[in-house]
């Protein structure tokens, strides 16, 4: 099996034992990020639209340093603090993927998240 670790400085740097992505054959496996903004290191928490915005500008940062873009991703896995949360989370993340071609999901509930923020996701892409 062939492994290649993809990491970019547009996007935020691991906090742990961790790389943003993982490239095997064909697949790009990325791990859950969360709403740090990579230029200051800030968390951007001042409404759930902006956060899960942030979220998904550093999947698109990763896909770019692979190659790829939003319709090269198949699943996405996305943890929530808040289920109240889901319309919003769901209206932000609807703007980057075509309701015709996006990728399998789900959405989860979770008790709490990295740094205490309110949305994660993590993606699985193709090329």
């Amino acid at each position: 099996m062939s492994k290649e670790i993809i990491n970019t400085p547009t996007a935020p740097s691991p906090v742990g034992p961790y790389n943003q992505s993982v490239k095997s054959g064909n697949t790009l496996y990325i791990s859950g990020q969360i709403a740090i903004d990579p230029p200051t290191g800030n968390l951007i928490t001042e409404d759930i639209e902006a956060e899960t915005h942030q979220v998904m500008k550093n999947l698109g940062e990763i896909l770019k340093k692979a190659g790829l873009t939003y319709d090269n991703v198949v699943k996405c896995s996305v943890f929530v603090t808040d289920m109240a949360m889901y319309g919003r989370i769901n209206a932000v993340y609807a703007e980057y993927f075509d309701e015709n071609t996006a990728p399998a999901r789900e959405l989860v509930e979770v008790g709490n998240l990295p740094k205490y923020v309110n949305v994660e996701i993590s993606a699985i892409a193709v090329s």
